[in-house]
């Protein structure tokens, strides 16, 4: 025999308030949302009032009111979904769809008291229904004079904070003051004339200064710019306001959403594209839907279109201000690069306001890349910022120019100008390459050189280094190590086999052998007056007497050593053990060289 579920209220609530709402401070906006929408299905201008006193709280409209039959059918049935429909005053929301809205005043009372009056009914008798928390109800007689509702909570022990009269207008205010209805607590009025951002003013001047004092007023800032937000499909109206700091991409962008007009939350998230963190919404949307809580937005497909057609406006503010006000775009952009630069990695149009600008950091300084293009046609870019820090300074002085696109989204921006300008040339610089922009020595002049080169060669032959001689500027650098991308695969590999069991290491050493061989160069600059003094140090050169070293550590050895080392240094490269092991040798050797006393007795 089939047996129908019985419901447990006093679970029902501890579920509402343990699970589904945030705070028990939504009771009130669920009065509110009722009262409205008694009276919307009444058809005519209606007006709620909030009256306090007596440790009571009374919520009064004059909607459409219910029989005595809707009374049991609505207020005494949990969960079904098509009754608000049959009465009438069905709403686009979760919660009106399932009928618990009256249900979270129990969070807040023990007793609920609904006197209410049909505007519908033939005899327009009254109807007093009470519920109590622990599942019971009663229907009897009531007296009301007009066609209305009025709904009485008496509160539980711990909650007559909530009902006080402070925290109700409070509450009303949050959550009523752009309601559409007359609405007034204890005596006071509570809403406004609207939305602030569809009021009318006599000019755009004051409706500017107007929305910057309701920003003011709301989050505490005077907003860098203003911008209005229309979706007609989603019913949506409203202001972002931009942002006048920088703020970081992986900050929560919460934002203040009405439903009718009607506060929904003031931190609701998931309204704009992840990019758009540079600003904080003010929207009022008729057809979005609200999750059960009622605190977010449903996920949906409307939701979706609605994000991509904020996005949108967004985008279109950003044209519009590199078209009529560069200065204001450049200030725009000083703040919210970041935001800007993920727009650009798929939209086209802000990649040409990215490109033209919104400065770089390059070798020749800050500058956009379309006038980077102009000035460098050959230029090259780099992946990372210390690779551009040791390099930009060298490569500027051999005219390459260099932009650094190491920060975030720089180089996926780089590498998408061609969608825009099939001409661009930038390339990716291979480090290696510079030493084709570098000075050769005079034959003569190298010839000499060999037998130095050669015993450089040794004292850097088992770091896996190639020693070149160059003439380049900047001459106050006296030497620079470059490497190749394929040198630092290489490199990756013989690291990796190194921590590799023994069948990985055969297929990495497989791997290994199939790379070109390309070695490291520690590049010697013979314009630096330092580098030239030790190339003319003499082959075979003895250590100083007492060194405790192996005969073949020359001071040649020595002194190459010590200028691989601070190569490395200068250039932020990592060091390997052997690295730091030859630059304190060097160090210390060198050290001794400088304060031996010839005269000494060994």
């Amino acid at each position: 025999m089939e047996q129908a579920f019985q419901v447990d209220l006093r679970g029902v609530v501890d579920l509402l308030s343990r699970h589904l709402y945030s705070s028990p401070r939504v009771y009130l906006r669920e009065l509110l949302q009722n009262a409205v929408d008694a009276i919307t299905a009444r058809g005519e201008a209606g007006t709620v009032t909030i009256e306090t006193g007596d440790g009571l709280l009374r919520v009064h409209d004059d909607g459409i009111g219910l029989t005595e039959d809707e009374v049991h059918r609505l207020l005494a049935t949990i969960g079904r979904s098509s009754k608000r429909d049959e009465l009438g005053f069905a709403r686009h929301d979760f919660l009106g769809q399932f009928g618990i809205g009256l249900l979270s005043a129990f969070l807040v009372a023990d007793e609920i008291e609904v006197v209410t009056r049909s505007a519908r009914s033939e005899t327009g008798a009254a109807v007093r229904w009470t519920g109590f928390a622990d599942g019971r109800y009663k229907v009897e007689p009531g007296e009301r004079d007009e066609p209305g509702t009025t709904v009485t909570l008496r509160p539980r022990p711990g909650s007559a904070d909530l009902l006080a009269p402070a925290t109700v207008a409070e509450l009303a205010r949050a959550y009523g003051s752009l309601l559409p209805v007359g609405l007034t607590v204890d005596g006071v009025a509570i809403t406004e004339d609207g939305p602030p951002w569809q009021a009318a003013h006599p000019d755009p001047a004051r409706r500017r200064r107007s929305l910057d004092a309701y920003c003011r007023e709301l989050y505490g800032f005077e907003p860098y710019d203003v911008i209005e937000l229309d979706v007609p499909e989603a019913g949506l109206t409203g202001v972002a306001f931009v942002l006048p700091q920088p703020v970081t991409p992986s900050a929560r962008a919460a934002h203040r959403v009405y439903l009718k007009r009607m506060l929904l939350a003031e931190n609701v998230e998931g309204l704009l594209p992840e990019w758009a963190f540079f600003v904080r919404c003010v929207v009022d949307a008729g057809e979005l839907r609200p999750t059960a809580s009622r605190e977010a937005l449903y996920e949906d497909e409307l939701l979706e279109s609605t994000r991509d057609a904020l996005g949108e406006q967004l985008r279109q503010w950003l044209v519009r201000l590199s078209e009529t006000d560069p200065a204001r775009l450049r200030g725009f952009l000083r703040l919210h690069q970041l935001g800007v630069k993920a727009m650009a990695l798929h939209d086209d149009d802000m990649l040409r306001i990215v490109d033209r600008w919104l400065e770089f950091e390059t070798s020749a300084g800050p500058m956009t890349l379309a006038e980077f293009r102009k000035r460098h046609a050959g230029g090259r870019y780099t992946t990372n910022v210390e690779e551009f820090r040791r390099l930009s300074a060298v490569s500027a002085a051999q005219g390459v120019g260099l932009v650094n696109g190491g920060y975030v989204h720089d180089t996926e921006i780089i590498e998408r100008l061609p969608q825009i300008d099939p001409d661009v040339a930038l390339r990716r610089l291979d480090p290696a390459e510079l030493t084709t922009h570098f000075g050769v020595l005079d034959p003569a002049a190298e010839l000499a050189l060999r037998p130095f080169l050669a015993a450089a060669q040794r004292a850097v032959d088992r770091l896996g280094c190639e020693v070149v001689l160059r003439d380049f500027d900047p001459p106050s650098l006296p030497a620079l190590y470059l490497t190749s991308r394929a040198a630092r695969h290489q490199a990756e590999l013989a690291e990796a086999r190194e921590l590799a069991d023994d069948l990985w290491n055969d297929v990495l050493g497989a791997m290994n052998d199939a790379v070109e061989r390309d070695r490291p160069q520690l590049v010697l600059n013979h314009r630096n007056p330092l580098t030239r003094r030790v190339t003319m140090i003499k082959p075979g050169a003895a250590p100083p007497p007492g060194d405790p070293g192996p005969a073949e550590e020359g001071l040649i050895e020595l002194a190459v050593q010590a200028l691989y080392g601070q190569a490395l240094l200068l250039g932020h490269h990592p060091l390997r053990a052997a690295d730091t092991a030859v630059l304190n040798r060097s160090f210390l050797g060198l050290l001794d060289w400088a304060v031996h006393d010839p005269e000494a007795t060994p």
